[in-house]
């Protein structure tokens, strides 16, 4: 029997029970993998994506030993949902202005006028 591929997603954050091989997802009960924004909705500098990337291995961690069902990783994927939201209200991330449709997802941008 095939592995079965557990998933999680959320507005801006994909986690799925797979390893990528060759750009394919492989479905793997042992390893989880992050999709970051699949949309582009954001402006992403390398040190604000390494703090969601290092927020996900905590929540991993914390989670170690715990049945890894689809509930645990709505968990995790809801818990970077409000990382992703704390960054951008603390207006470390920004919104693409050239994403595909710009609905402000996380609320209206926040400018250094009204931080």
């Amino acid at each position: 029997m095939a592995d079965l591929l557990l998933k999680s997603t959320t507005r801006h954050v994909r986690l799925f029970t797979a390893r990528v091989e060759g750009g394919d997802l492989v479905p793997d009960p042992s390893q989880l993998t992050l999709d970051v924004d699949p949309d582009n909705e954001f402006l992403w500098e390398a040190s604000v994506l390494e703090k969601v990337q290092q927020r996900f291995r905590e929540l991993v961690a914390a989670h170690a030993g715990a049945e890894l069902s689809e509930y645990n990783l709505r968990r995790i994927g809801s818990e970077l949902e409000g990382t992703i939201r704390q960054l951008l209200q603390a207006g470390e991330l920004r919104y693409n202005p050239d994403c595909r449709v710009l609905n402000y997802s996380m609320g209206l941008p926040r400018t250094p006028e009204n931080l």
